[in-house]
């Protein structure tokens, strides 16, 4: 029987970048562990939890951004079709009911296979682009919660581009 030697190199954990990040811009953060990392963000609409998460097993970055919007039992359906709509206009990412909770969040995994690191500019436009995503759908998922109109009038809603500010 003879040992096989294995050469295991080390990278960077990706969680160690975002701290770093988060620390330069000031933000609100707590790490509760190696590898997770939460950060408070104000937003335009509702002040914004991005929690960043490095899933070892499968070499990849899960970004989860939760905003304050709890989705009543009866707006659940209607929510729904809207999710599907919304998921429908991304490029990167997706959103998700967490039925237990009944809130919606953005998510989005960076694979980081075979090594790959991931660098400032790429964390930076990782967070950018969720934060992004939430800033523009965010509007429509309060007019079907809370005005009561349909995922299509959501939606219709936001996707106009507005031009300056009232």
């Amino acid at each position: 029987m003879s040992l096989i030697e294995i050469d295991v190199e080390h990278r960077p954990n990706p969680v160690d970048l975002v701290e770093r990040l988060a620390s330069a811009n000031d933000w609100t953060f707590e790490r509760s562990g190696d590898d997770e990392i939460t950060l408070s963000l104000d937003g335009r609409w509702s002040d914004y939890h991005v929690s960043f998460s490095w899933m070892d097993q499968i070499e990849a970055l899960h970004i989860a951004c939760a905003f304050d919007l709890k989705v009543p039992d009866a707006r659940r359906a209607e929510v729904l079709k809207l999710l599907a709509m919304v998921n429908e206009q991304l490029w990167l990412g997706h959103f998700d009911l967490w039925s237990r909770e009944g809130v919606v969040m953005f998510r989005h995994a960076q694979l980081l296979a075979g090594g790959a690191t991931m660098g400032r500019t790429q964390c930076e436009a990782l967070l950018q682009a969720s934060v992004d995503a939430v800033e523009r759908f965010y509007p429509a998922f309060q007019f079907v919660v809370w005005a009561g109109k349909t995922a299509g009038e959501a939606i219709d809603a936001s996707l106009l581009d507005t031009v300056g500010e009232a």
